[in-house]
């Protein structure tokens, strides 16, 4: 009996041990993972007020934020950095609160659980709780500005500086996680004899989806740093970083996803690097060496165009390692595997390539490029929003191995020599490419309004046809699939019939409503599709041998 008590009496002060080392633990997650703001020395910005012209159109002094016709936001900013902080959060606030909601809504909609989510709160937390170290004290000042006209309706997940810090990494955070690959791009520039007047040109689709509330406000940003090169860049509320942009000096800077492995913790955000090298970086290798000073914790490709060296090259970066690709003639493409010779063999490279939809893109896209003799922007165009598989074959609608998946955030047109950017309008990349020019933006004296009409890219046709009735009949379905609202199945297929995925869908149905037979069938179906990757194959057809296993 005593020895039972003392077993009894161990167990106790073990399990209470325990308690307060988890309960320490906890305190000192929740403490680490709330990042501390900057010092400000002055911080007479924020006593600068906001002139409201009308509902969509807002000023302060020189710097404004106007939405076009085309329902692009339009927004300049000038000064130090954080001046420029304040000015935009002032100016923005609306969109940001709008961003952070659609961000937060998508977010809870793919991890349902309040307990998991939570959870997943505090690591993300505490692997970042030193981000603030990877990055420089310019943009530190910058975001803090924003932050301070964040709304903290939103404090549940951190103070306003950790949340907007932080979603200055989910870029990084949603491809490292278990791979989710949320950022599928396709970008790809032509230079000398393969373009018109040997102009560089470079256009991308930023295929970044989380949710389609998430894209709908767009801000086409012009900054005039009091440090640095003025530049433009296509951003979204409360974001500073770059994914895609253009600066006065004729550099380009497009990022695309490569695969990577889970971060042990906090480095350098990928936006933040490639906003460093569009607002510092006037050539290739000036561009190159800011991405090799910085640190960061996933894998990345930058498409850099330069006008000073009439070309494009892609930068190759790990956590680890850098490699440039640079191609032997006027053109090169770029998906989301490595092409260069350091980093091209990389085991998790070779899996990309044979399990992914990017090689089977990227031949697509090397097909439209040998289709085309002379490259221009408005070939540019059709060329970002081709939705056809390889030798045009029907690979059914929003294909991941299409370079039009119908997810676009914003597809772009650079041509760096002109200093003309044109800027795609919804839906996705199918309305009109907006045209400005950032001489005249970046002058004394701005045009009004900001974009060059006439020199704008036409709405795609598809539009107006049969095909995208069928697109958007697709779309609503799957949704109310992805919201646990089925029908009946055959419905999706008429939709979409030569898409695999409409028949996973039907077969998740049946398979749902117990209906084994009508589910083997749709399973056995969709494998007689272009499959976008190979984990999707191996998945039916894990539910077709399981549905079998099962008794009549």
């Amino acid at each position: 009996m005593r020895l039972l008590k003392k077993i009894l009496k161990g167990l106790g002060l073990f399990i209470l041990f325990l308690i307060i080392f988890l309960l320490i633990l906890s305190v000192y997650i929740y403490q680490v993972s709330d990042l501390k703001p900057p010092t400000i020395e002055n911080r007479t910005a924020e006593s600068l007020q906001r002139e409201v012209v009308d509902s969509t159109h807002f000023k302060i002094g020189n710097c404004f934020l106007q939405k076009n016709k085309f329902g692009l936001y339009e927004m300049y900013i000038e000064g130090d950095d954080f001046e420029r902080g304040v000015i935009y959060g002032k100016l923005a606030k609306e969109l940001i609160e709008y961003q952070e909601q659609a961000f937060t809504n998508e977010i809870q909609r793919m991890i349902p659980s309040p307990k998991y989510l939570k959870f997943l709160k505090y690591i993300i937390g505490f692997m970042n709780r030193d981000l603030t170290d990877f990055v420089i004290p310019e943009y530190q000042h910058e975001i803090y500005g924003i932050s301070l006209s964040a709304s903290e309706k939103f404090n549940w997940i951190g103070s306003n500086y950790s949340r907007q810090m932080n979603y200055h990494a989910a870029h990084d955070i949603g491809h490292a996680l278990a791979n989710m690959m949320l950022v599928g791009c396709t970008s790809f520039a032509t230079w000398d004899e393969k373009s018109k007047d040997s102009l560089l040109i470079i256009g991308r689709n930023f295929d970044f989806y989380v949710g389609d509330d998430f894209a709908k406000n767009k801000i086409v940003a012009f900054y005039n740093p009091t440090k640095g090169h003025p530049f433009m860049s296509v951003i979204w509320g409360g974001f500073t970083g770059v994914v895609s942009g253009m600066n006065n000096k004729g550099i380009s800077v497009t990022i695309n996803a490569a695969k990577s492995s889970v971060p042990s913790g906090a480095a350098t955000p990928v936006s933040l690097v490639a906003r460093e090298i569009l607002q510092y970086a006037s050539n290739i290798d000036e561009a190159i060496q800011i991405a090799k000073e910085r640190k960061m914790f996933v894998s990345e490709s930058f498409l850099i165009g330069s006008a000073a060296d009439n070309k494009a090259v892609v930068i190759e970066k790990t956590p680890d390692d850098l490699g440039v690709y640079e191609s032997n003639t006027h053109e090169i493409l770029c998906a989301n595997h490595y092409q260069s010779e350091v980093l091209k063999n990389q085991k998790l490279n070779k899996e990309q390539i044979q399990n992914s939809a990017s090689l089977y893109r990227y031949n697509r896209l090397q097909e439209l490029l040998n289709e085309t003799k002379i490259n221009t922007p408005e070939r540019t165009a059709q060329i970002l929003r081709d939705y056809k598989g390889q030798k045009n074959q029907d690979i059914g609608l929003s294909n991941e191995k299409a370079v039009n998946q119908f997810i676009a955030h914003h597809s772009i047109i650079f041509e760096p020599k002109n200093q003309k950017v044109w800027v795609s309008t919804s839906p996705w990349q199918l309305g009109e490419y907006v045209c400005y020019d950032l001489t005249k933006i970046f002058s004394n004296s701005k045009p009004h309004p900001l974009y060059d009409e006439a020199l704008d890219i036409k709405p795609d046709t598809l539009l107006y046809t049969k095909t995208f009735q069928q697109l958007e009949n697709y779309l609503v379905l799957e949704k109310e699939f992805q919201n646990h609202h089925y029908f009946q199945p055959q419905k999706i297929v008429k939709t979409n019939p030569n898409y695999y995925d409409s028949y996973r869908i039907a077969g998740d149905i049946y398979s749902i409503t117990n209906k084994k037979d009508s589910a083997i069938m749709m399973y056995q179906k969709a494998l007689q599709y272009e499959i976008a990757t190979q984990d999707e194959k191996k998945s039916i057809e894990e539910k077709i041998v399981r549905l079998k296993k099962l008794k009549p």
